[in-house]
């Protein structure tokens, strides 16, 4: 796409840069954010007593987060050989001078599957769902003036039980769900004055932080309304009268506005929302291809002086969901793109890849016509989320799911998920579809997930439903797998709309290694042939499946289709149909290297006028499919 590449090389590459920094700091003697990535010791196994400040860990394995400790596994066996076990992290600290008196916060962007932290041997609690973000006030334990130790004991068991409930989690699954344990995310420090604004992380901290969203749009005109609601605490032991100003700049760093909101006096131990908004002209909206990002820095003030900002990065955009379409700046966008798995993997490092791999992997989806990705079964972490932000790519957000729907503790389990989802992730202005499910799931279900959208995400702009959700009243989208469904109501958009397997190895039947379409093992004891195809033939079918939508597109009737996306965009270390040990359905390899299935992409979003066209250049007819 021109508008992503021409933002890329100077913009946003810059900023990713800036974040592998180890000490950003966003306002002298405010709040401090400090990654807390380097400098880690690792023993995969159960070490007695790890857990305590003066044990002896000088033999451990040092390591920079994230880092998975199994991530040498990563396509070298099949996903069901994934190691599991425990592992213990430990990591010695201490705190610079001037944070005596200041409050402590760590989060962790997620474990895998479940962590027990402890600081200077203090337990802090224990997280076990796997996939979100989490974090503990460390404040009352933690040494101002000497040496601190916190450690982490992992264990990613596939077969994992939630302690108080003796309930497993219905997403850890050897199909899909590759298990790449320990912390494979990110790890940061935050220093704040003891008036200062929640971080969103609700488990543990039961905090919501800070919203930014727009409204009022006036698309034309370049204007629209920005709001900033920040969740405030006051830990003094006095009452404090306090106003919230809000300052944005633009991409290029230059001041757009500086405007304050209403002052509020809170009491000892209170939390209030603080408001503030002003319209803004001129602006550009963030859109598919264009990642344009606001940095938007909220302040807290006492008696004039700053005592804490926050700055949030953020575009503004105009999304509505109506007449069976997705409307993008009042444009209708017809979705087109991949059921990416969530791992976003690669060979021999996993997941945890620096953020500059993660734009590059993701940039291609933009660059290969796509303007969607549907994650699938689990959230995203962090760094993907903001890299879609970054390029300019659509997401379908899910919780935590599997293939059905559940009742009783597992319900609830992914319902604390998407309300954890929705509060971290909902400034996020890729994100437009939050997905309850990859099947459909019951009307009171879904009832209650829009009830957290709504709690927690009312003006984002952004859709709640589930895969089929058919004939659903409530559900806000939604869409079958290989099926073409049409709505006049709400958006109906393929989950999986091409399944289909080729290696890139194997390029057509005529060309060295040679491979028939087809030829491969049986899977469960019938042909596999579509999951032994090659490169050529890979790509054809995927053509022909994307015509069946684009022929039901929006503005072809009152009833349409609203695209779809392909299952998957790079082969994964997950469950797989072929001869090798791992999905091979992408339209590039494993190290992002393109298969014709890539170009295929970019081309039929090109060309979709001329379907004969494209039929022309492959060399290939239905009928002579039909015939093979």
């Amino acid at each position: 796409m021109q508008m992503f590449s021409s933002l890329l090389p100077e913009k946003i590459f810059l900023g990713f840069l800036l974040l592998c920094f180890v000490l950003p700091t966003w306002g002298q003697n405010t709040r401090t954010q400090y990654s807390f990535n380097p400098s880690w010791k690792l023993f995969v196994g159960d070490a007695k007593g790890a857990e305590m400040p003066d044990f002896n860990d000088t033999d451990w394995k040092a390591v920079t987060l994230p880092h998975a400790w199994n991530e040498d596994a990563a396509f070298r066996v099949s996903i069901d050989q994934h190691p599991t076990g425990i592992a213990w992290y430990r990591k010695h600290f201490v705190l610079p001078k001037n944070t005596q008196g200041k409050k402590i916060f760590i989060e962790f962007e997620g474990v895998r599957q479940a962590g027990k932290v402890y600081l200077n041997g203090q337990y802090m609690g224990i997280h076990e769902n796997g996939v979100m973000a989490f974090g503990f006030d460390i404040s009352q334990w933690v040494k101002y003036d000497s040496e601190n130790v916190i450690a982490v004991r992992t264990d990613n068991a596939w077969d994992y039980r939630e302690k108080a409930t003796n309930s497993r989690y219905q997403w850890s699954d050897k199909n899909f769900n590759a298990n790449y344990g320990g912390l494979s995310k990110n790890v940061w420090l935050h220093v704040t004055d003891k008036l200062y604004q929640t971080l969103p992380l609700y488990s543990f901290l039961q905090t919501s932080g800070t919203y930014v969203y727009a409204k009022n749009f006036d698309i034309k005109g370049k204007k629209a309304t920005v709001v900033v609601e920040s969740e405030v605490k006051n830990e003094f032991s006095e009452p404090k009268t306090v106003s919230l100003e809000v300052e944005i700049k633009d991409l290029d760093g230059k001041i757009v506005k500086t405007f304050t909101g209403n002052s509020q006096t809170l009491q000892p131990t209170e939390t209030k929302t603080l408001s503030a908004n002003t319209p803004l002209s001129d602006l550009h909206f963030w859109s598919w291809g264009y990642g344009y990002l606001y940095t938007v820095t909220s302040r807290l003030k006492v008696n004039g002086k700053i005592v804490d900002e926050l700055p949030t990065q953020t575009g503004f955009r105009k999304v509505e969901y109506n007449n069976g379409m997705v409307y993008l700046n009042d444009r209708v966008l017809m979705m087109k793109g991949y059921a990416q798995r969530t791992s976003n993997e690669w060979p021999a490092l996993g997941l945890s890849v620096p953020p500059w791999l993660s734009d590059y992997s993701n940039g291609l989806m933009v660059e290969s016509n796509a303007n969607l990705v549907r994650w699938m079964h689990i959230t995203p972490w962090k760094q993907d989320i903001e890299s879609c932000d970054r390029v300019g790519l659509i997401q379908a957000m899910p919780a935590g799911d599997a293939e059905k729907d559940v009742e009783g503790t597992r319900w609830t389990q992914r319902t604390q998920v998407m309300r954890d989802a929705i509060i971290y992730n909902r400034n996020a202005p890729s994100i437009f579809f939050y997905e309850c499910g990859n099947e459909s799931i019951s009307e009171n279900h879904i009832a209650e997930m829009k009830a957290l959208k709504t709690q927690y995400d009312p003006f984002g702009g952004r859709a709640i439903g589930s895969r089929e959700m058919l004939d659903s009243k409530i559900s806000e989208y939604g869409g079958e797998m290989l099926y073409i469904n049409k709505s006049a109501h709400i958006p109906m958009w393929s989950m999986e709309y091409s399944r289909d397997e080729g290696l890139r190895k194997y390029w057509d039947e005529f060309t060295p290694p040679f491979h028939k379409d087809g030829d491969g093992p049986l899977y469960k004891g019938a042909s596999a042939r579509e999951y032994n195809r090659n490169q050529d033939t890979h790509a054809i079918e995927d053509v022909m499946r994307w015509y069946d939508y684009w022929r039901e597109r929006p503005g072809t009737g009152k009833r349409v289709s609203s695209g779809g996306v392909n299952i998957i965009f790079s082969d994964s270390n997950t469950h797989f149909r072929g001869a090798e040990n791992y999905r091979r359905s992408g339209e590039v390899d494993a190290l992002r290297v393109e298969k014709d299935g890539f170009y295929e992409c970019g081309m039929v979003g090109s060309i979709l006028r001329n379907f004969e066209y494209i039929l022309l250049v492959t060399g290939i007819t239905r009928l002579a499919l039909s015939k093979t």
